[in-house]
């Protein structure tokens, strides 16, 4: 027992916490009631600073819901205001960039990180949200990463004039924009093709879907036509009432989810 509890509170980055809570709760007299108390202590010592509607952001909630975390520090920040350059953000986040997230003493600020650092920790607890088969793993990792291509293809197109200085700005650009975002569109159009009906994007949900939905609702937030992407169109309907989710969802979408015709003509 001893060594259980000096494993506890001495090794805390090397456990994957829910396993060894359920394993010694009898040991410790836990009762359920007791666990969940002990978990929701785990979750109040996580911060996360973040801003509504950035998919990186969403990508941090989306996983901490789906690991059961609820009652986590957080706050709300506006990029428009420059929120994300103030000093509570640069003391965790020295880029000054969102999401801003510690857990305890640990800083994990980039989104991709931080969702596979608490899917790590927290491995048995939730949702799981890795596959044990491997070639399962190997989709879910290669879409992971994919969907940054299709975040910077959307930024690329959706805040050209905010991103690029007016005198820089020429149409050419725009329309190359413009077209590298419909061949990243159509190539996640392809992937969804061989996606069994109900099934996500590596078989069972996974962090590929907690990094490609954002992208793909934030897409249709900027007037992408559901007639030219029938199959992002039914997996944004296949995840966009899951409970993690609808729980994080940006909140000043929820008067319309369609805000915008950015997108409309590609």
């Amino acid at each position: 027992m001893f060594t259980s509890l000096f494993s506890l509170f001495f090794h805390p980055p090397e456990l994957h916490f829910n396993s060894w809570a359920r394993l010694h709760a009898p040991t410790f007299g836990l009762t359920d009631s007791r666990l969940v108390r002990f978990v929701s202590a785990m979750a109040k010592s996580m911060t996360l600073l973040w801003g509504a509607g950035s998919p990186p952001c969403w990508r941090v909630m989306i996983t901490l819901e789906e690991k059961n975390l609820q009652g986590y520090k957080h706050k709300l920040l506006s990029f428009e205001k420059g929120e994300q350059k103030t000093k509570q953000v640069l003391e965790i986040n020295p880029r000054g960039q969102l999401p801003a997230f510690r857990h305890g003493d640990i800083i994990v600020n980039e989104s991709i990180a931080a969702c596979l650092y608490l899917e790590n920790q927290f491995r048995s607890q939730g949702s799981k949200l890795v596959p044990d088969g491997p070639a399962e793993r190997a989709v879910m990792y290669q879409r992971m990463m994919e969907a940054l291509a299709l975040t910077d293809a959307l930024n690329s197109v959706v805040y050209y004039d905010w991103l690029v200085p007016e005198e820089e700005r020429h149409d050419s650009a725009v329309r190359r924009n413009k077209d590298n975002l419909t061949t990243e569109l159509q190539l996640w159009e392809s992937y969804l093709q061989n996606v069994a009906a109900g099934s996500y994007l590596a078989g069972a949900f996974s962090l590929a879907d907690v990094v490609a939905f954002p992208n793909v609702a934030y897409a249709f937030r900027f007037g992408l036509s559901v007639e030219q992407y029938p199959k992002l169109a039914k997996y944004y309907r296949l995840l966009k009432d899951r409970a993690s989710i609808k729980s994080s969802w940006p909140p000043h979408w929820l008067p319309s989810p369609r805000g915008y015709d950015v997108l409309k003509d590609l």
